[in-house]
């Protein structure tokens, strides 16, 4: 029998991915990609062991999704951060399920570092990045490691459509 855990943390990381590949078009109405081969669709890429990539790539992120009672985020971050260097991608996040509710409301959680990186590339001030993705800060102690702003995936979504739209229009 298969790990309880590990099931059900493959279940999110899919549920993320179908998500915001039906959220951000790429599919059609059976979840078939509308093209294969673009490299924006949303995948689960296979698990590189030491070098691991990520659990769901969303260009230009790499997504680090966690389905657990008790998130740590700073750690969760931590390890999208690496593992975005791991897959060359710019950008990494953590995702993590809310018990019972939607994949629209899992909450994605950016490092302040790349939440300014984020915010810049989309030419933004801080206050109308946060207002118009609905994020909100966690900024615990002195540590500013241990600093993040969240938002829902279904914002992150729109985040993801309107950076990608500034990428290909350069």
């Amino acid at each position: 029998m298969a790990n309880p855990n590990k099931v059900k943390g493959t279940q999110w990381e899919s549920d993320v991915r179908n998500y915001l590949n039906e959220t951000l078009g790429l599919v059609d109405e059976y979840g078939k990609f509308l093209d294969p081969f673009d490299a924006c669709n949303v995948r689960r890429p296979a698990q590189e062991g030491a070098a691991d990539v990520g659990d769901v790539h969303c260009v230009p992120f790499v997504l680090e999704c966690k389905n657990v009672k008790s998130p740590a985020v700073p750690t969760f971050l931590r390890q999208a951060h690496v593992e975005a260097r791991h897959a060359g991608f710019p950008y990494g996040v953590a995702v993590v399920k809310v018990a019972r509710l939607n994949v629209r409301r899992g909450k994605v959680h950016f490092g302040i570092s790349t939440w300014t990186r984020v915010r810049q590339a989309l030419g933004m001030s801080s206050r109308i990045f946060a207002d118009r993705y609905a994020f909100t800060a966690s900024l615990r102690g002195l540590d500013t490691g241990k600093w993040y702003m969240t938002t829902e995936l279904e914002d992150f979504a729109l985040l993801v459509r309107d950076l990608r739209a500034i990428r290909h229009a350069r």
